[in-house]
């Protein structure tokens, strides 16, 4: 019997011709799976995960495109009329919006905007830029939010009490009985809870219903008191959405201006936040930007403070302090509630906005989604109330008065208890993150809309300025799709409408009055602009020496227009040092840089707009200075911005042409959550 030796598998390796290989060695006969060959498994590419809502609805495709929603053969951005007059620039900018509502969404985040931080968590409702909850307190804040509570909360609900004036004034006949002959039908029938609970889920399924049963008219043209039509306070209506009706060039501006004097009046409330007086110093780094004016400018609401002292001296007070033990307690408390009260505020307009927003969806946000869901609320309650009797409906409200009445102790033990097993569950019961997830105040809209334009490199330009005022006459459609005022003449209508022919001068003619006393505030003033000028005049001098105050306030007196500036490049100071801030999209990173001159492609500095944690506007001058400077030279003073990236190295630019802008392109650029503080 012959023993035949198997060869090592080693040989069959190491036997292997170097020329007749291409590819890797062949597996030897014993080590081949001789089976069928697997096919390579196949690994699907995951789409980009977006951090928010509105950074995936600013990369989607959308069936409605604008000017800036369209492919370009820019290497670096389009510019689609940033240096042009309005007429100028393509019509819409976004689909779905015209440019007169998209400059007004922009027009009105620019005075909300002051400072914005990076988030590292996802908000709970899906969208970014919410207001923080330490949120810091300023004056020129508390302003905004209450300008904003005007634009919003009171001309709506003055709206909706015009509607109802008009309802019971008889002059729309038709209308007026058939919201008559439902409410006795469903009276009679003991139906009035469910058909009111049906009309309102109508009116918000159904937006063509809305107009239907409330016909629009302008505010300014209808009286509160008869429902009639009335001639507007302004003396012509110009405007259909301010309550004055005055003239205005742009879409929004006469509410804006109407808020602004709202604020402005009620200064016998809030005195300190029209003067900007604030205990704690000035919020825009008045230190960093001023320095030595800032301390030397006079304290306006001493003025004040001085004035009511004298005036209680002359009525036998003695307003020190020695006697008066309640003014520094009292003051202190009025203040320590600035924050809250500021920050309610805010929360009601953000609130008011929401559900506008979510009854009439302006794109990119859907449409049906957020109806149907408050739709599918009152469904229910539509439902239990088919079946529940006056009766019944009369003892469970007593049962819930008595509870809450009575059952202190047992809701603070079950509240104590809420808070030692989910912390903070107050927030997921917020509205904002339960019924309006996902539904944008203004400012998230608008950052949107701001982040489609960056997303396609086509940044929005800016709103338009005002500049001369407009002409006292009624708008183009003044007195159009009025019909269903049946009562009204159309001879009354004419005459609310347009102005008095008789009035000789109306508006920006008439000459202001002079008053006594004027020759000395006059005087007063000019030495007030002289001393202002020589503080100004040595900040070159003393910049030069190396004082960063004097280098931080040098050229904040504007003179003239801003230079054409945007969307790549912004003239800016840094350290005092005539430049510009480029914003370079062409690279792997979006990058902001700073440079002398616009030939030198060696910028001084430059930072990754990934890598940007804080942007906070800051004022040229602070307040008290401000108020100083601005009231003797009658000149505009430029403000910059305060950049802070990851490490927390500081860049701080000085009188910024179109700071707004730059301010708006650098939180729409990146990927960054941002809140609002």
């Amino acid at each position: 019997m012959s023993t035949t030796l198997k060869e090592p598998i080693v040989s069959e390796l190491a036997i292997v011709e170097p020329y007749a290989v291409e590819g890797p060695a062949p597996l030897p006969s014993g080590l081949r799976n001789e089976g069928p060959i697997e096919e390579p498994e196949r690994v699907v590419a995951h789409e980009e995960q977006l951090p928010t809502d509105s950074h995936a609805l600013a990369n989607a495709n959308h069936d409605e495109k604008g000017a800036a929603q369209c492919e370009h053969s820019q290497t670096e951005v389009k510019d689609l009329g940033w240096n042009e007059p309005p007429t100028d620039v393509p019509n819409p900018l976004v689909g779905g919006l015209s440019n007169e509502e998209l400059w007004t969404l922009i027009r009105r985040l620019n005075k909300q905007m002051y400072h914005v931080k990076a988030l590292e968590e996802r908000p709970l409702m899906g969208l970014d830029l919410n207001i923080a909850d330490e949120e810091e307190f300023s004056p020129d804040k508390l302003r905004a939010n209450i300008e904003r509570l005007y634009m919003t909360v009171i001309v709506g609900l003055v709206g909706f009490y015009k509607h109802i004036a008009r309802l019971r004034s008889w002059r729309e006949r038709n209308q007026t009985l058939a919201f008559l002959g439902v409410y006795f039908l469903a009276w009679a029938l003991d139906f009035l809870v469910p058909t009111f609970i049906a009309f309102l889920i109508v009116l918000i399924v159904y937006p063509p219903s809305r107009p239907y049963c409330f016909p629009p008219a302008p505010i300014a043209l209808i009286d509160s008191k008869t429902g009639s039509a009335k001639k507007p306070t302004a003396g012509v209506l110009g405007s259909d959405n301010s309550l004055t009706g005055a003239p205005e060039k742009h879409h929004g501006e006469a509410v804006e201006q109407e808020a602004s004097n709202f604020v402005n009046n009620f200064t016998s409330i809030a005195l300190s936040s029209a003067t900007g007086k604030h205990p704690q110093g000035d919020q825009h780094d008045a230190d960093e930007v001023s320095g030595g004016l800032e301390d030397r400018s006079p304290d306006p609401t001493g003025f004040v403070h001085s004035a009511i002292d004298a005036k209680n001296k002359t009525a036998g007070g003695n307003p020190t302090a020695t006697h008066d033990k309640t003014k520094e307690p009292m003051s202190a408390a009025m203040w320590s509630k600035t924050r809250p009260v500021m920050h309610v505020i805010a929360d009601i307009a953000d609130g008011w906005e929401r559900f506008g927003n979510a009854l009439s969806p302006t794109a990119p946000f859907p449409k049906e989604k957020p109806r149907l869901k408050l739709a599918a609320v009152l469904a229910p309650i539509l439902l239990v109330s088919l079946f529940t009797t006056s009766y019944m409906f009369y003892k469970m409200n007593g049962l819930l008065i008595g509870f809450g009445f009575f059952a202190d102790p047992l809701i603070w033990r079950g509240l104590s208890s809420l808070n030692r097993r989910y912390p903070n569950w107050q927030k997921f019961l917020e509205i904002r993150n339960t019924l309006l997830k996902g539904v944008p105040t203004n400012a998230q809209l608008t950052v949107t809309l701001l982040r489609i334009g960056e997303r396609n490199n086509a940044p929005l330009p800016p709103p338009p300025c005002s500049g001369p005022p407009p002409p006292n006459a009624a708008h183009a459609t003044a007195g159009q799709n009025l019909g269903h005022l049946e009562g009204v003449p159309d001879d009354e209508i004419a005459e609310a409408i347009h102005p008095d022919e008789t009035s000789p001068t109306t508006g920006a003619d008439e000459k202001p009055e002079k008053k006594p006393g004027r020759r000395i505030i006059a005087a007063f003033k000019s030495v007030t602009k002289g001393g202002v000028e020589t503080v100004l005049g040595t900040d070159r001098l003393k910049a030069a020496a190396g004082a960063e105050h004097a280098r931080n306030r040098l050229g904040v007196l504007k003179s003239g227009q801003d230079p054409n500036a945007g969307p790549i490049d912004f003239p800016a100071r840094f350290k005092g040092r005539k430049g510009h801030a480029y914003i370079t999209t062409s690279a792997t990173s979006p990058v902001l840089s700073w440079t002398t001159e616009k030939e030198n492609i060696d910028p001084v500095w430059s930072i990754a707009i990934a890598d940007i944690k804080e942007i906070k506007k800051v004022g040229g001058l602070g307040w008290k200075a401000k108020l100083v400077v601005g009231w003797a030279t009658d000149r505009e003073i430029a403000d910059g911005l305060l950049i802070i990236d990851e490490d927390g190295s500081k860049f701080l630019l000085t009188v910024i042409a179109l700071r707004e802008e730059l301010f708006n392109r650098l939180i729409s650029m990146g990927a960054q959550m941002w809140e609002a503080w």
